[in-house]
C-alpha cells in the first residue's frame, strides 16, 4: 500500500511540475526556446569559422544557389529572380568591373543606389571581388556625399541612373582624385562618367576564381554603413566579415525558414535592410519582395499579392500602417511575423488589434555596437528580455548618467555607478574578443568618443551606446532616450551639428543650435533650431529653404526656427537644449519669432497660431 502512495505521489508531483513553474516562473519554457536557439546559432557559427578556406556571406548564397537554383530570391516590381539568374547577373557584373582599367580586385566601392534588383546584384559582384563596400545613402548631396565617399577611400563610385545628377554635383572632385564613375545605364554622355549596364550585359557569366578575394579575413571590412553621431557628418562604421557573417542568423535565430516570403521595403543602405532583410534571407534560403521604398497605402496589398509571411518594420511604419483608413479585409493576409525596432507600446497594441496575430520581434542593436536584445517573449512595449547566458557572453550594464552635464556619474575613485533595477541608465557593454568595437572609417576621434574607460574597475573598457534603458523585475530591458546631440526621424538618425554646420554656412545666420522636439502622433523627433541672424542681415525664409535643401535630405531639415537675440550657453560653453525643447514651437508660449518649413512655398513662413494648431489637429503633415 506504501508502494502505490509513493507511486502516485511521484506521478502527481510529475504533473504537478508544469503547472508549478508555469506559476512561479511563467516564461521558463519560453527561456528555455531561446537557449536552444542560441545554442544551435552558436554551434553553427563555430562550424563555419572553423572552414577552410574561409567561410563568408558569400560562400553562404553560393550553397544556397548550389541546392535551390531555381527558387525565386528576388520578386521585384514586374521582374522576378531566380537565385541561378542573380548568381549570373552577379558575376556578369563582376566580369565586367574586373575588366574595366580604372578597377582591381580588392579596391574600396562605394554603391549609390537606391532599393532595386542591381544593388543587390552589385554588391554580390563585389564580395566575389574581394571588396569592401560602402552603402552610400541616396538621399545624401553635395558637401555629405563627398564626405561620405571620401571617408572610406573608394576607388570606384557606382550610382543608379536617377541619380546621374547628384554625381555631377561632385564630379569635379571625384575627377581630380581619379576615382572611376559607373553609372548604371547603357549610354552616358558626360565626360568623366562611363555607363555601365551595357557592359555589364555584354559580359561572360562564368564563376570568378576563389583566388580574388584569397586575401580577405575574418577582420577585413565587408561592409561601411553610414551613421549620424553626435558631432559632425555622418560617419562610418566599419561592418567587418565576421561581424557580416554573425549576421546571417538575424531572421533564422527568429523563425524564419526557406518557405517564408519577406517584404523589404526598408533602405538597402541602411542596417536593417541590408543586414537583416538582404544578409538574413541568404541565410534563410527565402524569397525577398523588395520594393523601392515604404508606401502605407500599398503595403498590405503588396502582402497579399506576393504571399508575404515575414515583414520589417522601423516604428515609423507601424504608426503609418495603423494611420491609414480601415478597411474590411485588414487581416485577410499571410504575415505571421514582424520584426524590428522602434515601435510603441501603444502603436504596438493598436497594430495587433487592427491587423491580427502577428508575432512581434522586437530588438535592439546599432550598426557599429557589440550588443543587441530580442524581445523574444513579446511583451509588449520591451525592446528585449536580459539572461545570465547573455550577460556572460556580452557583457553589459546601465550605468548613472547625468544628462545636464551629458557625462556618467562616477564615484569618488572615477569609477561609474550602476544604475538600481528599475531605474533608467546609460547602456555599455564590455569590449571583448567576443563583443568587439570596430569603430568608424578615417575617424579615430569618434571612434574613441564611443570607448567609455574606468567603467567597474580600473582600466577595463566598455561601448558607449549613447542609448538610456531600464530593466524591470522581470528582466525586460526598455527604451528610453538618447543622450547627447543626436535625435531620431522618419527612421533616421540626425546629428544636431551636421545641421547647426550647415545652417551656420548661409548668407544670414550667425549661430544654429538644433534640437528635436516631439510631435503628437509622430515617432521620434522632428527638427528645430534656435538661430541668431548676422549682424545688418535679415532672415531670409526662401534662401534659407534653398540653402538647406541643397545640402541635407528631407529628413535632416529642419521643420521649426526660432529667431532669437543669442543662443543660451550652459558654464562649460555647451548649448542650452534642455529649456528649448521643453519650450517646443508653440507660437502661444514662445514670444520669439518662429517660422515652420513650407515645401509649397519653397520658404521658411511664419508659424501662427492657427497653423501650429492645423498641426496638433493632425491637418498639417510633417
Amino acid at each position: 500500500m506504501m508502494e502505490m502512495y509513493l507511486l502516485s505521489f511521484v506521478l502527481a508531483s510529475i504533473l504537478l511540475i508544469p503547472f508549478a513553474l508555469k506559476t512561479l516562473s511563467p516564461l521558463l519554457w519560453t527561456d528555455i526556446l531561446y537557449f536552444r536557439d542560441l545554442l544551435r546559432i552558436l554551434v553553427t557559427f563555430v562550424r563555419r569559422r572553423r572552414r577552410r578556406p574561409l567561410f563568408f556571406v558569400l560562400d553562404r548564397f553560393l550553397e544556397q544557389t548550389a541546392a535551390n537554383p531555381d527558387k525565386l530570391f528576388i520578386v521585384f516590381e514586374n521582374e522576378s529572380f531566380t537565385y541561378d539568374h542573380t548568381e549570373k547577373r552577379s558575376n556578369k557584373t563582376a566580369n565586367a568591373l574586373r575588366s574595366h582599367p580604372g578597377f582591381r580586385a580588392g579596391d574600396t566601392v562605394a554603391l549609390f543606389m537606391g532599393n532595386e534588383p542591381a544593388f543587390m546584384f552589385t554588391w554580390l559582384a563585389l564580395a566575389k571581388l574581394g571588396c569592401p563596400v560602402a552603402l552610400l545613402n541616396h538621399n545624401i548631396r553635395t558637401k555629405s556625399l563627398l564626405h561620405c565617399f571620401n571617408c572610406c577611400k573608394a576607388k570606384v563610385l557606382i550610382a543608379a541612373s536617377e541619380l546621374k545628377e547628384a554625381v555631377e554635383d561632385v564630379l569635379p572632385s571625384l575627377i581630380e582624385q581619379g576615382v572611376t564613375v559607373l553609372l548604371m545605364t547603357k549610354h552616358c554622355s558626360t565626360p568623366g562618367i562611363e555607363s555601365f549596364s551595357d557592359k555589364v550585359d555584354e559580359a561572360p557569366d562564368s564563376p570568378l576564381p576563389r583566388s580574388l578575394r584569397s586575401h580577405i579575413t575574418f577582420k577585413s571590412p565587408a561592409v561601411y554603413i553610414y551613421t549620424s553621431g553626435t558631432t559632425g557628418l555622418p560617419k562610418a562604421a566599419v561592418v567587418n566579415q565576421n561581424r557580416l557573417l554573425t549576421a546571417l542568423a538575424v531572421l533564422a535565430s527568429n523563425g524564419v525558414t526557406p518557405s517564408d516570403v519577406i517584404y523589404l521595403n526598408l533602405p538597402l543602405y541602411h542596417t536593417a535592410g541590408f543586414v537583416i532583410g538582404f544578409i538574413g534571407a541568404i541565410e534563410t534560403g527565402s524569397t525577398i519582395i523588395l520594393k523601392r521604398k515604404f508606401s502605407a497605402s500599398q503595403f498590405w496589398d503588396d502582402c497579399r499579392k506576393n504571399s508575404v509571411t515575414v515583414v520589417q518594420y522601423i516604428g515609423e511604419v507601424m504608426r503609418y500602417l495603423c494611420s491609414t483608413p480601415k478597411r474590411e479585409n485588414d487581416k485577410d493576409h499571410k504575415v505571421r511575423l514582424a520584426i524590428g525596432n522602434g515601435v510603441r507600446a501603444e502603436i504596438w497594441r493598436e497594430f495587433l488589434n487592427r491587423f491580427g496575430n502577428i508575432e512581434i520581434r522586437e530588438f535592439y542593436a546599432s550598426t557599429e555596437g557589440n550588443v543587441g536584445f530580442v524581445n523574444y517573449a513579446g511583451k509588449i512595449g520591451a525592446i528585449g528580455r536580459v539572461n545570465f547566458l547573455h550577460q556572460k557572453l556580452f557583457p553589459y550594464t546601465l550605468i548613472q548618467y547625468d544628462t545636464e552635464r551629458d557625462e556618467p556619474v562616477r564615484d569618488a575613485n572615477g569609477l561609474c555607478l550602476e544604475s538600481p533595477r528599475g531605474e533608467t541608465g546609460l547602456l555599455v557593454s564590455k569590449i571583448t574578443d567576443i563583443a568587439p568595437f570596430v569603430g568608424y572609417a578615417q575617424n579615430e576621434g569618434q571612434t574613441e568618443r564611443k570607448r567609455l574607460r574606468n567603467v567597474l574597475k580600473k582600466g577595463d573598457l566598455y561601448f558607449n551606446s549613447g542609448d538610456l534603458l531600464r530593466i524591470d523585475q522581470d528582466n525586460f530591458i526598455y527604451f528610453q532616450d538618447r543622450v547627447g546631440d543626436t535625435f531620431r526621424w522618419k527612421g533616421e538618425n540626425v546629428a544636431t551639428t551636421e545641421v547647426s554646420d550647415i545652417l551656420t554656412i548661409s548668407d544670414c545666420l550667425k549661430e544654429a543650435n538644433v534640437y528635436g522636439v516631439q510631435v503628437p502622433g509622430h515617432e521620434g523627433r522632428i527638427g528645430m533650431a534656435a538661430v541668431t541672424v548676422k549682424e545688418g542681415a535679415q532672415f531670409d525664409g526662401s534662401k534659407i529653404y534653398k540653402h538647406i535643401v541643397s545640402y541635407l535630405p528631407s529628413y535632416a531639415r529642419p521643420r521649426f526656427v526660432r529667431i532669437q537675440n543669442a543662443v543660451e550657453l550652459t558654464g562649460t560653453f555647451k548649448q542650452m537644449k534642455m529649456k528649448l525643447v521643453e519650450e517646443g514651437y508653440d507660437p502661444g508660449r514662445i514670444q520669439d519669432p518662429l517660422y515652420i518649413l513650407d515645401d509649397h512655398e519653397k520658404s521658411y513662413v511664419p508659424l501662427t497660431a492657427q497653423v501650429y494648431s492645423c498641426i496638433l489637429s493632425g491637418n498639417i503633415k510633417l
